[in-house]
């Protein structure tokens, strides 16, 4: 599959607006790994492999464990291996990325208000949008996975 186009040289301005999203959040709460752990797991569900193969080397960059993220796509059934806020935050990404099944629920955002405050809240939905809309672009226009 050959690339399309490249977003970035096409339109420039969209796509700085993009990086400035991900420049918002780089003072986010979230630390590097759970960033990271949204970035795959909404990768993973849109069938992203340009994301996929750039976020799973960036997490074991921070330190990440390869069995977590082998079983990333499943962490539901290995919760031990997640932690509450990382399940909650997971939940959240899974609901966003899946927005037209039900959205954010109303059990998994009061699950998120026990634990996190709104900022934190809007922090864990941008990060979700902002890999939901790089998988879409990347997607979209065919951009390669790394050698």
């Amino acid at each position: 599959m050959s690339t399309r186009f490249n977003m970035a040289e096409v339109n420039a301005a969209a796509y700085q607006a993009g990086i400035g999203m991900e420049k918002a959040l780089q003072n986010s709460f979230l630390s590097p790994i759970r960033k990271e752990l949204i970035k795959i797991r909404a990768s993973q569900i849109n069938g992203c492999a340009f994301c996929l193969d750039m976020h799973t080397k960036d997490a074991l960059k921070y330190g990440e464990t390869p069995q977590r993220i082998f079983l990333l796509n499943a962490w539901k059934d290995a919760r031990e291996l997640f932690t509450e806020e990382e399940q909650i935050i997971l939940a959240i990404t899974e609901e966003i990325t899946l927005i037209s099944e039900k959205g954010l629920s109303e059990e998994t955002y009061q699950k998120a208000k026990q634990i996190f405050s709104e900022a934190q809240m809007a922090d864990i939905i941008m990060a979700a949008v902002t890999i939901n809309m790089w998988n879409r672009i990347a997607i979209s226009t065919h951009m390669p996975v790394a050698e």
